[in-house]
């Protein structure tokens, strides 16, 4: 397919990079205003424009990566080229409704929520569409299930959909950081600490994936009859650590329906 992403920022850079590097038979224009900072793209052979409409008629998904405040003239300068063609937005509180009536009408429209680590094909991606454009989403599917985990979900929880997903990289992020500060105390230089803490992140996060279980039965296996890890894991509870993390999370959720 030939992908057009319209706002080379974080995620966008993140997208063209995941899609050339972990699949195949893709071809990837980028957008930006001011391209310095991503002239580099043009090494790994994505097509890199400061014009929104460069080689768009081309496009079979166009996928919007910017500013709230930018969609609406965004969607304007690139209505003469849409018509028939897959819009696949990731402009976070822009419902697929909202889309399709500046656009009026004139393309199949998909709301897409990934996160930055689709850059190494891990993302978690949500995707929201209505049912009229259930057939035009199916490629969109397929292409995010290449780059992580792509589930399909009611439009109504795309806010809460960029928590978990998006913003949870950060929380994950931030607990992995935790950990190594900690790793620090107990003894291990800086880069020994985050080295055993981000894989040992990832090994957990494999195991259920893989496994398809519940992270308790997980831990179960973990826990021994008054072993350190049991009394580490209360200490955390007592210090309010799950109680926190779902505070931040709901509280994010507020910030974005304001």
């Amino acid at each position: 397919m030939n992908i057009h992403i319209i706002g080379g920022g974080n995620l966008g850079v993140a997208i063209a990079l995941g899609i050339t590097k972990y699949t195949s038979n893709n071809s990837v224009t980028i957008t930006r205003r001011n391209t310095d900072s991503i002239q580099y793209l043009q090494e790994k052979g994505i097509a890199v424009s400061n014009s929104n409409t460069f080689q768009i008629e081309k496009a079979d998904i166009i996928f919007l990566t910017v500013k709230p405040y930018q969609i609406a003239s965004v969607l304007l300068e690139i209505l003469p080229f849409i018509s028939q063609k897959i819009v696949a937005s990731a402009v976070s509180g822009f419902a697929i409704e909202t889309i399709q009536e500046i656009a009026q009408d004139s393309c199949s429209v998909v709301r897409i929520m990934p996160n930055i680590a689709i850059q190494f094909g891990e993302s978690a991606t949500c995707i929201a569409f209505t049912e009229k454009d259930k057939k035009a989403a199916q490629p969109v599917i397929d292409l995010f299930q290449q780059l992580g985990t792509a589930p399909v979900i009611e439009e109504k929880l795309m806010d809460a959909a960029t928590v978990l997903g998006a913003c949870g990289t950060a929380y994950a992020l931030r607990y992995i950081r935790a950990s190594m500060q900690a790793g620090i105390e107990i003894g291990f230089d800086s880069q020994t600490a985050l080295a055993i803490a981000a894989q040992t992140a990832k090994g957990a996060a494999q195991m259920l994936l893989e496994e398809k279980i519940h992270p308790e039965q997980l831990i179960d296996r973990v826990t021994t009859p008054q072993g350190c890890t049991i009394v580490g894991l209360n200490e955390m509870e007592h210090q309010g650590f799950s109680s926190s993390l779902i505070k931040g999370i709901k509280t994010s959720l507020q910030k974005i329906k304001e």
